[in-house]
């Protein structure tokens, strides 16, 4: 799949309330779907005041998924509840990701956007050493993807949920820019085969930590 990125921007938004409405994503997501709230949340990003970014992933030139990534160390609170459970290195960033579209799920696409993501991330961040995400650890899907997108697990521990219904067992994955594509590839290869998850989401932005 060829994923083409620009920046998320206001004029996006009534799609971006629809995809957070969705069941799918809403679950995890747990995001006010109220104009004035994604506004809030967001427009920061889109009008480049937040030093996190909102990316949103075409497919065929079409609205498919949305990717916010942001440098751990611009949210010193979020980092350090990370580091209680792993090292975090310097300069890392970290990545959240929803696919708007329920019926694009479960068919690899996920898997696809996030591979496509880290890629776009190491050519426009090439000093970022390593992409550290949590997911809380009832949402298979999205860890899995990472998974199968070469991410490792590194840690599991309690953080804050996204959603107050979830346990706070997260999962933390892991993946260093110096692992080769050729050796993701074959880390992955063995997961082919696997049961194809509906991939939604990882964690939500609500305005006090990144993705």
């Amino acid at each position: 799949m060829d994923f083409t990125w620009r920046r998320l921007t206001e004029a996006d938004f009534p799609l971006l309330r629809d995809w957070l409405r969705q069941p799918h994503v809403q679950r995890w997501w747990n995001h006010e779907t109220a104009p004035e709230a994604v506004a809030r949340d967001f427009g920061p990003a889109a009008r480049g005041e937040e030093p996190s970014e909102d990316l949103l992933a075409l497919l065929d030139d079409r609205p498919l998924g949305l990717v916010q990534r942001s440098y751990l160390r611009d949210y010193p609170d979020y980092e350090a509840e990370l580091a209680s459970l792993t090292p975090v290195p310097s300069g890392a960033m970290t990545l959240d990701y929803l696919i708007g579209d329920q019926k694009r799920t479960g068919k690899g696409t996920g898997t696809a956007m996030i591979r496509s993501a880290v890629d776009h991330l190491w050519t426009d961040h090439p000093a970022v050493p390593a992409i550290v995400v949590p997911v809380v650890a009832a949402n298979t899907a999205s860890w899995r993807a990472l998974e199968k997108s070469g991410f490792r697990r590194v840690a599991t521990g309690p953080l804050t949920p996204d959603n107050p219904v979830d346990d706070p067992t997260h999962h933390v994955y892991r993946l260093d820019q110096s692992v080769p594509r050729s050796a993701i590839d074959l880390r992955t290869s063995a997961m082919s085969s696997a049961r194809a998850w509906p991939i939604t989401s990882s964690r939500a932005s609500d305005g006090s930590a990144p993705g």
